[in-house]
This record gives C-alpha cells, sequence and structure tokens, in this order.
C-alpha cells in the first residue's frame, strides 16, 4: 500500500474552513500518512486562522487543485502580479503544486 494523502472530503472541510475565515481555531482528527512522523495516522491536530507571518516548513491547511491537504510549504516565491506564492508538498517528497494566499486558510499550531 502506498502513502495516503493527508487529503480530506469537500463535505468535512467546508466547515472548517468557514471556521478558520471567521478567525476560530479549529481542531479536527488528520488522517493519511503522507506526513508522518510529523504528523501521525489519526492525530488530532489544531489550526489557527493567523496566516499572516508564513514561512517555509510551516504545516498549512491549503486547497490544491480541488483537494484539500494539511501538508508543507517547501518554497515560496513572488510572481511578478500574483504576489507571493507557496509550494505546497507532503512529508514524503511528493509536491502537490504551486498555490497564492487565498488557497491557504490556516497553519498548524
Amino acid at each position: 500500500m502506498g502513502v495516503r494523502d493527508f487529503c480530506f472530503n469537500e463535505k468535512k472541510m467546508k466547515n472548517i474552513v468557514e471556521q478558520l475565515k471567521l478567525g476560530e481555531v479549529v481542531t479536527f482528527t488528520a488522517h493519511g500518512s503522507s506526513m508522518s512522523p510529523k504528523i501521525k495516522n489519526k492525530e488530532e491536530v489544531t489550526v489557527s486562522s493567523n496566516i499572516s507571518n508564513l514561512s517555509v516548513g510551516d504545516i498549512v491547511l491549503c486547497r490544491v487543485k480541488g483537494n484539500y491537504y494539511l501538508h508543507l510549504i517547501k518554497a515560496i516565491k513572488i510572481v511578478k502580479n500574483k504576489g507571493e506564492r507557496f509550494l505546497i508538498a507532503n512529508n514524503k517528497g511528493h509536491e502537490n503544486g504551486w498555490i497564492g494566499i487565498s488557497a491557504i486558510y490556516g497553519i498548524k499550531i
């Protein structure tokens, strides 16, 4: 069996994202092994909506290509006319893709 991503279904995440947009701190159970050993399967994680000072190595709740992930920021770059872009990846080396700040909803605390 391969590595399972910390990827969540739309219905469950919609409520969590709405809470984060309201400035709340949210705790939920993560599922998958792609972030091990930083996050273990079925571990409770707490996420804050304070994403004002993101850096490489932060674990963020985000949306990449239509899927929600609790993954690492692997790199940050500035793109002309687009601002900061964040490369999202799991802890096993798989890169999910580049996203803007609007696709990041919270940071693991």
